[in-house]
């Protein structure tokens, strides 16, 4: 889990770094960009992530006269314009080579693609490790002013919830009823990457809880072992 919340994290900001550097180039390109109407005079036929689409090949005049001729780099399945068909594409003066179809895709689907890609990246590895920063301070929290209490151990059970390479954690849980109003309170551990039923030789586990809120609560599992980096 350390690993992957820092490789999201970096790729993430990687890919909206990407995002923004492709928005930059095509905010620069329209503030010289020329327009005018191409022909396309063909479609080609190319593979985009193990499905077929189409490629337009458009060809067009410059304001001299000269005759460009460009594919575009994005395509679709069905094609979104036919052979002889007429539309709007932008080219700069300075490398009419490179124009592009006048279309939201077109101009912006690359940023917007790699955009998206990369918030969700970012989200889930930043929300780790700020999920991870959190629990760390309440525990430390705990640690210094939480009250200490005798929960009786109950179990050992998977944290399905959560999978690593097809592997779920497990957590340990132990119950403790307050004294003073009667509940019963069901306490878990952190995540365990092993196997702790082996491990576990007392009937009371101790845990710490929040002095006016049981439900803020640090597992103590540091009688367990550690594992082997």
């Amino acid at each position: 889990m350390n690993i992957i919340k820092y490789i999201f994290s970096i790729v993430g900001l990687a890919m909206l770094l990407g995002a923004f550097f492709l928005y930059t180039n095509t905010q620069n390109f329209l503030k010289t960009a020329i327009t005018t109407n191409g022909t396309v005079t063909q479609l080609i036929r190319s593979n985009s992530r193990d499905s077929i689409v189409y490629r337009p090949v458009v060809e067009f005049k410059t304001k001299e006269g000269k005759l460009i001729e460009f594919t575009s780099s994005t395509g679709r399945n069905p094609p979104s314009y036919s052979r002889g068909e007429v539309i709007k594409i932008l080219y700069s003066p300075s490398s009419p080579e490179k124009a592009r179809i006048k279309g939201f895709f077109s101009l912006w689907g690359g940023a917007s693609i790699v955009g998206g890609l990369g918030a969700v990246f970012f989200i889930i590895g930043f929300s780790i490790l700020l999920s991870g920063i959190i629990n760390t301070r309440k525990i430390k929290y705990l640690k210094k002013h939480g009250r200490p209490i005798k929960a009786k151990f109950q179990s050992v059970e998977r944290n399905t919830s959560l999978k690593v390479n097809g592997r779920s954690p497990y957590q340990v849980y132990a119950q403790w009823r307050n004294p003073t109003t009667g509940e019963l309170h069901v306490f878990h551990s952190e995540n365990i990457w092993f196997n702790p039923n082996g491990h576990i030789n007392r009937e009371e586990i101790t845990v710490l809880i929040g002095k006016d809120n049981p439900k803020k609560y640090h597992v103590d599992i540091s009688f367990l072992p550690n594992i082997a980096s």
